[in-house]
């Protein structure tokens, strides 16, 4: 985006109070960039086709196929602060859009994600191994193993995800596009097929005998060595000490949720043994109806920070036009999603399939897309009026929530449409 152009965007969120809105044009703008950017959510139907590819890996071990949706999401949580706090940070000027000589701002924001992610991968690691343990009398060994595969995966994708964001960021902002509409979509697909890719890999490591042992065990060192020389260095910081205080509070909430993911995911295993187009449309799904979410929550920090919004939940009124595009983004994708879903899965794009499977999803969209954006606007106008930042609350706490109540509404569906 440019400099004109970032002037005039944050000029014309503060004529917001002052003067009539367009409803339609802002209606018509959310909904052509939400739209192109829940393109990106086709990505989550790669990532669903990795899945079902590999899907021996859930064969190694009776705990895989839980810490899988948890590991989706929390990299999802994490990626959605460091998204929505880049988008805001570039709107007020305290990020440069560059990747080099940037501001003190971004150098903390990046090393607060570095070791968030580390601390939300001990917090999962903790509670997998007591669910193993105490429901399934894991053995210490065992639950080394837990711990091993979400550190390596979680770190592996850290190498990958943090700088692409940055690039799209930089990229969407220079080339004139809200970052708050198009970053986390983007980056929330790309982000899920990099984490199957990486958790694929760990688990092949990590049961490949000693020697890939011993390599992902050397990495999760590393990582956890540098972690802490970072919080060394600057972990006395105002900034990265009030974020670190928030967002681990925000890690533990995100933490019970996903564990519930995880078990959803396992009942719903049940059903769509006989279903791969179940495998490779969940990606997408909990992709799609988090971006919804992400679009709300982050244009609402965005304009609560600028002061164009007032802090009540009435004034969700004035959020109708975002709301609105995203949530017929979302359908019309799903709609999409169920066609493609078909022909990936080599069944036959008959009619009857089409009207089947397209109603289910629409019947997904409609419930989900609405709840999770009035659960997005809440969380922004609860965060703010209590002196929080909502960069640290919001996004990271609808994705998480997205993908449970996505996950939940699915089985109810599936269930009723007995399919």
């Amino acid at each position: 985006m440019t400099n004109g152009f970032n002037e005039a965007y944050s000029q014309t969120f503060k004529r917001e109070l002052s003067i009539p809105i367009n409803t339609m044009n802002r209606f018509i703008e959310t909904l052509k960039q939400s739209f192109l950017a829940f393109s990106f959510d086709l990505g989550g139907l790669l990532a669903g086709s990795i899945l079902f590819f590999f899907i021996n890996v859930f064969s190694f071990a009776p705990w895989v196929i839980i810490i899988y949706p948890s590991i989706i999401s929390m990299r999802g949580v994490i990626g959605g602060f460091f998204s929505g706090r880049l988008s805001t940070s570039l709107h007020l000027g305290t990020v440069k859009p560059s990747f080099l000589n940037n501001t003190r701002t971004f150098l903390l924001l990046v090393c607060s994600t570095v070791i968030l992610t580390i601390e939300s991968s001990l917090m999962m690691g903790a509670l997998a191994c007591f669910v193993n343990i105490s429901l399934w009398g894991t053995h210490l060994a065992e639950s080394l193993n837990i711990f091993s595969a979400i550190l390596t995966t979680m770190g592996l994708s850290l190498l990958f995800v943090s700088p692409v964001t940055v690039g799209i960021s930089i990229l969407s902002f220079k080339r004139g596009l809200d970052p708050d509409i198009i970053v986390y979509p983007v980056m929330s697909t790309l982000g899920d097929i990099l984490v199957t890719l990486c958790f694929v890999l760990s688990l092949r490591l990590l049961f490949s005998g000693f020697l890939g042992s011993l390599l992902a065990w050397l990495f999760d060192l590393a990582f956890l060595f540098i972690t802490i020389l970072l919080l060394v260095k600057y972990g006395r910081t105002e900034h990265l000490s009030r974020t670190l205080r928030e967002f681990s509070l925000t890690l533990l909430i995100v933490t019970l949720i996903v564990n519930l993911t995880g078990n959803l995911l396992g009942k719903i295993s049940q059903v769509i043994g006989r279903k791969p187009e179940i495998y490779i449309l969940y990606p997408a799904l909990i992709d799609t109806i988090g971006d919804v979410g992400s679009v709300v929550g982050s244009t609402t920090t965005t304009k609560l920070a600028l002061g164009t919004v007032g802090s009540s939940f009435k004034d969700i009124r004035k959020s109708l036009p975002e709301i609105g595009g995203a949530c017929l983004s979302s359908a019309a994708w799903f709609l999409l999603f169920s066609i493609i879903s078909l022909y990936l899965t080599h069944k036959p794009v008959a009619l009857d399939n089409f009207i089947t499977l397209s109603l289910l999803l629409l019947t997904l969209s409609v419930l989900a897309a609405p709840v999770i954006s009035v659960i997005s606007y809440i969380l922004a106008i609860i965060t703010f009026k209590n002196g929080l930042d909502p960069d640290n609350f919001v996004i990271p706490c609808e994705s998480s929530l997205s993908d449970s109540i996505t996950t939940a509404f699915l089985l109810l569906i599936i269930c009723l449409f007995r399919y």
